[in-house]
């Protein structure tokens, strides 16, 4: 499968670990944080571009605008979504973000991404 506009991707997630954040302890319960959340639209994004890279090809990230616009508490199960909008120069991807506890929006935007080549370093990084 190519890499194209529309192609998308879900990945389920538990609000737990280091997910968790009780800001600094002003809240007296634990909740998913935004790094968090962000953590977990970058992995998925990821994850779904290199499901369609060829070998030797990878992504890094390099601009999140999300707006986290509701809490999820700690043990929620959450999904977050990601769809490949546009690919500009062949290299800039981007892509529309959400997560999602059952039908609420916790988190909504766009995230970008870069196509690098990888080739040789992730060999030479398995080899130690």
């Amino acid at each position: 499968m190519a890499l194209e506009p529309g192609i998308s991707r879900t990945d389920e997630f538990t609000v737990e670990g280091l997910l968790l954040t009780d800001v600094g302890g002003t809240l007296g319960i634990s909740v998913l944080s935004t790094p968090g959340m962000i953590a977990m639209i970058e992995r998925n994004a990821s994850i779904l571009a290199a499901e369609h890279l060829p070998d030797g090809s990878g992504t890094v990230g390099f601009e999140v605008c999300v707006k986290h616009v509701a809490g999820a508490g700690e043990g929620a199960v959450c999904t977050a979504s990601a769809t490949l909008r546009e690919i500009v120069d062949g290299r800039k991807l981007r892509f529309d973000v959400d997560v999602r506890e059952g039908d609420r929006t916790i988190g909504v935007g766009t995230h970008e991404r870069r196509v690098i080549n990888i080739g040789d370093h992730a060999a030479r990084a398995e080899s130690g």
